[in-house]
């Protein structure tokens, strides 16, 4: 068996890899030779070195979108997995009940980022209208309404993922250490955080991501009003390339930049949280 599958493995591995090179691996080599180009077209393009990256980090409304996006990620990651690993935990108590809350708080993450984003824009705006402003009458508003959309997708998602790490804490454990004297709290310190590790690193690698990452619903809630000032970086990536001619090269050179970040930013986050386990 393992003759025949080194012997075809190449012929079936194939088609996938052919795949994966035409639709990722050839657009984002082309993507980054790009960014250091002039052009209207993949055919008329020109070199002009690093040209788009000193516009890029010139342009106030990048640095402005880089500083909101960070604000919004901390703030969305911090608060979508604290409410969602506190639901897991009152959820896997074996209260009556509980499969129908699970499927409740789920279901909000089966939503396309559109239409997600004009039914809390509607939500919202009858809420503030009441006091004479909406979404787009300052920045705070925007970023907190982009906040609660965001915790009202994810908590859900993220709380199945709590729940099948808490329910693979051995009880035998737990048991030991309410021998032991521990309390409810306690034995949630350190037997079960630090045995839900894996899950923990899985939340927090798609919360970040999601977050950084956020185009659809930033689009439909605030489109960056007012003034630009609750664009994300996507919006603001988006708006450079398709906004203005002329800057399709600054925009390729803003999202070379975005995924640099991004990447980064997920390799620390799980080099980080896999220490944990390993220490667990």
């Amino acid at each position: 068996m393992q003759k025949s599958i080194r012997r075809y493995f190449a012929l079936f591995a194939l088609p996938t890899i052919l795949v994966f090179a035409v639709i990722f691996i050839i657009p984002f080599i082309l993507g980054v030779y790009l960014s250091f180009t002039e052009f209207r077209t993949v055919t008329d393009a020109s070199w002009i070195g690093l040209g788009n990256y000193i516009k890029a980090f010139s342009n106030q409304d990048f640095i402005n979108a880089l500083w909101f996006t960070v604000k919004f990620t901390v703030v969305s990651v911090i608060t979508i997995n604290v409410l969602a690993f506190l639901l897991a935990v009152l959820l896997t108590r074996g209260a009556r009940g509980t499969h129908v809350f699970r499927t409740v708080f789920f279901m909000p993450n089966l939503i396309g980022g559109i239409v997600l984003g004009y039914i809390w824009l509607l939500i919202l705006n009858g809420i503030l209208m009441k006091f004479d402003v909406t979404l787009t009458f300052s920045a705070t508003y925007g970023f907190w309404g982009l906040v609660i959309l965001m915790n009202w997708q994810l908590i859900g998602y993220m709380m199945i993922i709590y729940i099948a790490g808490i329910q693979n804490v051995s009880k035998e454990v737990i048991e030991a250490a309410q021998i032991d004297g521990s309390t409810r709290f306690g034995i949630l310190r350190n037997v079960t955080i630090p045995l839900v590790m894996p899950s923990i690193t899985i939340c927090l690698f798609l919360t970040l991501s999601n977050s950084f990452k956020l185009f659809d619903q930033n689009l439909a809630l605030t489109a960056g009003a007012p003034s630009k000032e609750t664009s994300m970086l996507a919006l603001d990536i988006y708006n450079t390339f398709y906004g203005s001619v002329g800057w399709e090269g600054v925009g390729q050179a803003k999202a070379v930049v975005f995924f640099v970040l991004v990447a980064l930013i997920a390799l620390i986050q799980l080099a980080a949280t896999r220490s944990k386990e390993v220490e667990s």
